[in-house]
């Protein structure tokens, strides 16, 4: 019986290319889409007249048989054996390649982007043809299965179960002379994080540079936040990590104030949260992703909240509002400036946000599945602002 997930790949549209790749699936999302095996070390992939063949070592070849979704596993060393027996030596890699093209009658094939200049030159020079795609490498990725949204869906409900987890330490917190503490001991964005990430560790999800950014850390988008929490001031907490089982990503962000928010920050946060809303009312397919990145911006100034250079650095809505979301943290489709037509299955962030020297930080992230008629929040978590 072939496993759910194996048995969605095979399904996919066949591509016409030529391909190869020769990468680690542990690290390589298109290699990993390609043969549903992870494997930490390069190894070879064909796509040939529709027909996918891994090139393994003896370390990985049975696994690969058992495991991928390859048409076919070969053993590394036994055609490096054969090649010997032809030439009386070892082959080189790039020769265990170009063996197997010629054999296969192939001499034009596509590489995606990251794919090696020490392994494209010498191919060249022996006399192949090397294309470059760029991203989508498999324009496929973009759509997403009824499997793969499950795949997201469930690495989010992760998160929310993490994130829960650190508001809880927030709720039974007190605050003294403008900190905050949890049973005697300060509260930082390091413990924080802690707890979400060993929460995540529990739930068998890889945690990569959580954001929890207090205070000045959180006007910087970025910035993963240090030292203390402290009260009154934004607390963001941005939670993105891969589920180790599925190999998909969740992507998740909630802003909150341990007691009590300034004017402008609840006003920041509303307009940030009404943002989100204009996204989720104009995603569907057919739309223009684009035109609503700019219906957020028409609503965040026509609020007063303008984005721009302000005493040497940005200041307002200074990123896109949302990426697609799958394999990799970020991948297309885009929700930002460019035209971007969505199709039903696609699957991206909605995250508008402000941010402010005088004030803070704000941003809201949800992840949606776009549908014929609209859009579906995969994300559940509630959204408040003060903890008190």
């Amino acid at each position: 019986m072939i496993p759910k997930q194996k048995e969605a790949a095979m399904k996919k549209p066949a591509d016409e290319r030529n391909i190869l790749m020769i990468a680690a699936s542990e690290q390589d999302a298109n290699l990993y889409y390609a043969t549903r095996f992870t494997a930490p070390d390069p190894f070879i992939f064909f796509q040939i007249r529709g027909k996918k063949t891994l090139l393994m070592s003896d370390l990985e070849v049975d696994r690969a048989r058992k495991q991928s979704c390859a048409d076919e596993v070969l053993s590394t060393s036994a055609l490096a054996k054969a090649f010997r027996d032809k030439n009386g030596r070892r082959p080189s890699y790039v020769e265990l390649v170009a063996d197997f093209l010629k054999a296969r009658k192939v001499r034009h094939v596509t590489v995606p982007g990251n794919f090696s200049i020490e392994y494209a030159d010498p191919l060249r020079a022996k006399g192949f043809k090397i294309d470059y795609a760029g991203d989508p490498f498999f324009p496929e990725r973009t759509v997403k299965s009824p499997q793969e949204v499950r795949a997201i869906e469930n690495a989010i409900g992760h998160v929310e179960t993490a994130f829960a987890a650190a508001v809880s330490v927030l709720r039974k917190s007190v605050i003294k002379k403008g900190k905050v503490y949890f049973k005697g001991t300060l509260v930082t964005s390091e413990f924080l994080k802690k707890i979400v990430n060993v929460s995540l560790m529990e739930n068998d999800c890889i945690a990569s540079h959580t954001i929890i950014a207090c205070g000045k850390h959180a006007v910087d988008p970025h910035d993963q936040g240090s030292g203390p929490i402290y009260a009154n001031q934004s607390i963001i907490m941005d939670i993105f990590p891969r589920d180790s089982h599925s190999r998909y990503f969740a992507d998740f962000t909630r802003t909150v104030v341990k007691g009590k928010a300034s004017p402008k920050l609840k006003k920041m946060y509303a307009a940030v949260k009404n943002g989100q809303d204009i996204a989720f009312r104009m995603l569907k397919e057919g739309a223009d992703a684009g035109e609503a990145h700019a219906a957020i911006h028409k609503s965040f100034e026509a609020q007063g909240f303008k984005t721009g250079v302000l005493n040497g650095r940005m200041q307002g809505f200074f990123h896109g509002t949302g990426h697609g979301l799958g394999l990799d943290i970020h991948e297309m489709p885009r929700v930002s400036a460019v035209k971007e037509i969505m199709k039903a299955g696609h699957v991206v962030t909605v995250e508008p946000g402000l941010y402010y020297a005088d004030a803070g930080g704000v941003r809201l992230e949800d992840v949606v599945v776009i549908t014929k008629t609209g859009c579906r929040n995969l994300t559940k978590a509630p959204k408040f602002l003060e903890i008190p």
